[in-house]
């Protein structure tokens, strides 16, 4: 059961007031809107306009008199939340009618509930000051975990093993649960570097990402109190991406959602699509959304199959394509928009000629009108970029690529960051020994290894045996260290002393208020630990033009901070808002930098990779089918359809892994707005190695009356005309890639290998040549003696040429 406000005009179509909540919108959004009490389940299929939905549900409540403060929507990237909130403002004015709104991810709202309710809940170890330590510092502790357990990190890459960690904490298995339940030699060897790694961060005073979901669904599960007060602040939950939620977010949506309020069902609606489930190799659980209904007796569904963004053409490849699935709940995908053209498939000879190809198809959409950074090509691992990158810059074309978010990871980024989180955490051994010596301030490694030794018999942070230093010496200690060494460690502690005296303690921290915050305040902390660490002086040594690029990152991170401020809610901070307060309508301010400390390196941590994708930018886009969920593009490239690439290796004959591998592959088309490419090759290279491909089952799944197929991977003189695309036919540079690419231009040894030559191979004996393709990755159909006929790339076919005169 749920209750509608009744806003729409009887004559079915949406009307136009109330702020324009439902202006524009189709019958099932304004259904979707309109649902106000209840469990909700809103099925989105590509381009359907969720994100329309989502905020004018939000804005609708509001509108029906619910409180802002009452409502929670959670997502997945910050670029994401912060788009969502910039909507709601919009529709429901900068009057203020928004404040209290909490619109964030699921990681920056755990982070904010751990830091509010830590010592509340009794979390061993977890004092509100934590870190939060991202993938490298992650990386790094991991390393010295297995180091420190006397155990090889070749045998246990640090990489795989966080992995499988992960994995376990993704599941909400502890160290302890883990050791109960693996009794293999591997299993136990991993439980103990599990055991060891978590006593590592709680030494550090930190948490990773994975910690913030365990650690949040084992308060709310097991602390009423703080379970209750949650609910009574977020009596309405919104949830976008739902399909990506891993088992902790389902169980946090769940603790949150409750049993409604005074007996009614959970105001719980979340938004996904099964078909767009695609990270169940890092531990989203396609179930959540299947079982929704299950979880939430009594749910409305509600479907959105129209398609706003792509061709007829391309919905209905896309849709004939993903049907194949079973795990899926059924929806039919549909459009208003032009049929538009068919989709251009090519098989190529190799990765080389693929990207040529996709270089040319780039040029002819270009000469149509589209703009570069309206163009994307999307391929299924990283290492298929490379080729495409060589040819865009060789043509002059300018591209990005999109891996992750790049300006955070930059050298002179990471050290400021770090100095941060020193100031934020004392306990953050990792930071710290990031920035101890950077720059360079006289502390020898033999200094520092005798230091750690000294904090890891202790078993006290490495900060605390520093000050221990600086106030008693290294005789108290019971180490030797030299007079210099000694001096630089005791000014580099006063330093973190004085930036932490103007930080101040918060008053979630024991302390009592330090009164009024005033803006800029950490804007100019940021700009002092830049300053005053000798970041900045460093970088204006170097006088190199990487240096001053360093220096203008530097001083973006100062614009970062003054930015956060400037939007920083405290009414939508559970650190700042006590539930029962922001019932109220009453919201504390922020009362000193370090809490504004701690909030903006939660947002400077928790960047996810999709944040860093810019459209605008005037460049065509590189990126991997997981990182382009969400994004759309009036031309795309689909690049390494083949069996072993898309559908990948190590799932391909798993039946639940292969439909996410298809589910894949949906994602990556349905992407595309007007135009869309997809290619294979007969041949790749392989470290090195060009291998003979297959090409992908997920093409041969497109109707063939919907694709445009051109064979032209016959380097044999096979017919390139057959299927041809209408963007082939004027164009006088493909037609001259193609006669270039067919010129028998192989030569060994100076000498030109042409047919009816007599050859000499190692293994196989001799031969006489029947035919050569030449250009790059030259290749020559052999007829062997004895072996009979070979196909051979000439580069590694290590041949002789046989002079018959």
């Amino acid at each position: 059961m749920h209750t509608e406000v009744e806003l729409a005009s009887t004559d079915g179509n949406p009307r136009e007031d109330d702020g324009g909540v439902f202006a524009g919108l189709t019958e099932p959004q304004a259904r979707a809107v309109r649902h106000t009490e209840g469990p909700l389940l809103v099925l989105a299929g590509p381009g359907s306009g969720k994100t329309r939905v989502i905020t004018r549900r939000i804005a609708h409540l509001v509108q029906c008199g619910i409180p802002p403060w009452q409502i929670l929507a959670l997502t997945f990237t910050n670029k994401a939340a912060a788009e969502m909130r910039e909507r709601v403002l919009h529709l429901l004015g900068e009057g203020g009618a928004a404040r209290g709104l909490t619109v964030t991810t699921f990681h920056a709202l755990c982070a904010r509930l751990l830091r509010r309710w830590a010592e509340v809940a009794n979390l061993p170890g977890l004092k509100p000051d934590f870190a939060i330590f991202d993938s490298a510092d992650q990386l790094s502790l991991m390393k010295k975990t297995i180091e420190g357990l006397n155990l090889s990190t070749g045998n246990w890459p640090p990489r795989s093993v966080l992995s499988r960690i992960s994995e376990a904490k993704n599941d909400l298995q502890d160290a302890e649960t883990f050791a109960a339940r693996h009794h293999d030699f591997a299993g136990r060897t991993v439980a103990k570097i599990y055991q060891a790694y978590q006593k590592a961060l709680r030494t550090a005073g930190g948490v990773d990402f994975d910690d913030l979901l365990v650690l949040t669904a084992r308060m709310l599960r097991e602390n009423a109190a703080v379970r209750e007060a949650c609910r009574e602040r977020w009596q309405y939950l919104l949830i976008d991406e739902y399909q990506d939620t891993n088992r902790a977010q389902f169980v946090i949506a769940s603790l949150l959602a409750g049993e409604g309020q005074q007996g009614r069902p959970p105001n719980i609606c979340v938004v996904g699509d099964p078909d767009q489930s695609i990270y169940g190799w890092r531990g989203a659980d396609i179930t959540n959304i299947l079982d929704f209904e299950k979880a939430f007796p009594g749910a409305e569904v509600i479907a959105l199959g129209e398609n706003f963004r792509s061709t007829q053409k391309i919905i209905n490849a896309a849709d004939a394509m993903i049907r194949r699935n079973t795990r899926r709940k059924h929806k039919t995908l549909f459009t208003s928009n032009p049929p538009g053209e068919k989709i251009d498939a090519v098989s190529c000879r190799d990765e080389h000629h693929e990207a040529q190809i996709v270089l040319e198809w780039f040029r002819a959409r270009r000469a149509e009108g589209l703009a570069w950074k309206d163009m994307a090509v999307f391929y299924r691992t990283n290492a298929l970029s490379r080729v495409v990158e060589d040819e865009l810059r060789n043509a002059g074309v300018p591209y990005v690529v999109a891996r992750g978010t790049a300006y955070f990871q930059r050298e002179e980024i990471k050290n400021a960051v770090a100095y941060l989180r020193v100031v934020a955490n004392p306990a953050d051994d990792v930071s710290l020994d990031r920035v101890i010596n950077t720059p360079a301030r006289g502390i020898g490694d033999t200094s520092l290894d005798k230091l750690r030794n000294v904090a890891a018999i202790r078993g006290v942070p490495l900060a605390d045996v520093l000050r221990s230093l600086e106030s008693n010496g290294a005789a108290a200690l019971g180490v030797e260290l030299t007079a210099r060494a000694q001096n630089a460690i005791g000014k580099f502690i006063r330093t973190l002393d004085d930036w932490r005296d103007v930080a101040k303690p918060s008053p979630f921290m024991g302390a009592a208020a330090q009164g009024q915050y005033e803006t800029g305040a950490l804007a100019e902390l940021v700009e002092r630990v830049i300053r005053e660490s000798g970041l900045e002086a460093m970088y204006k040594a170097g006088k190199t033009e990487s240096d001053e690029e360093r220096l203008a990152n530097l001083a973006e991170l100062v614009t970062s901070a003054r930015e956060f401020e400037e939007t920083f809610d405290p009414g939508a901070d559970p650190v700042l808002t006590d539930p029962r307060s922001a019932a109220a309508g009453t919201h504390a301010p922020p009362t000193n930098v370090l809490t504004m400390l701690h909030a903006y390196l939660e947002r400077v941590t928790l960047v996810a990779d999709a944040d860093s994708v810019d459209p605008a930018q005037g460049a065509v886009t590189l990126m991997t089918l997981h990182a382009a969920k969400g994004l759309e593009f009036g031309a795309v490239a689909m690049v390494g359809l083949e069996e072993r690439v898309l559908p990948h290796a190590r799932v391909a004959e798993m039946p639940d892994q292969l439909e996410e591998e298809r589910r894949l592959c949906f994602v990556g088309i349905t992407r595309a707005m007007q135009r869309l490419l997809v290619t294979d090759a007969r041949y790749r290279s392989f470290r090195g190695v060009p291998e003979r491909q297959i090409a992908s089952r997920f093409l041969a799944e497109l109707p063939a009356d919907l694709v445009s197929h051109s064979d032209q991977s016959d380097e044999f003189g096979g017919d390139d005309n057959l299927h041809r695309s209408a963007w082939d036919k004027p164009s006088a540079t493909i037609e001259s890639t193609r006669r270039a690419h067919k010129a028998p231009q192989a030569r060994i040894g100076g000498r030109a290998l042409a047919e009816g030559v007599l050859v000499r191979h190692p293994q196989f004996g001799i031969g006489r040549v029947e035919a050569v393709t030449g250009g790059q990755g030259a290749r020559a159909r052999i007829r062997f003696r004895d072996v009979g006929v070979k196909t051979l790339v000439l580069e590694y076919a290590r041949l002789e040429l046989i002079d018959e005169g």
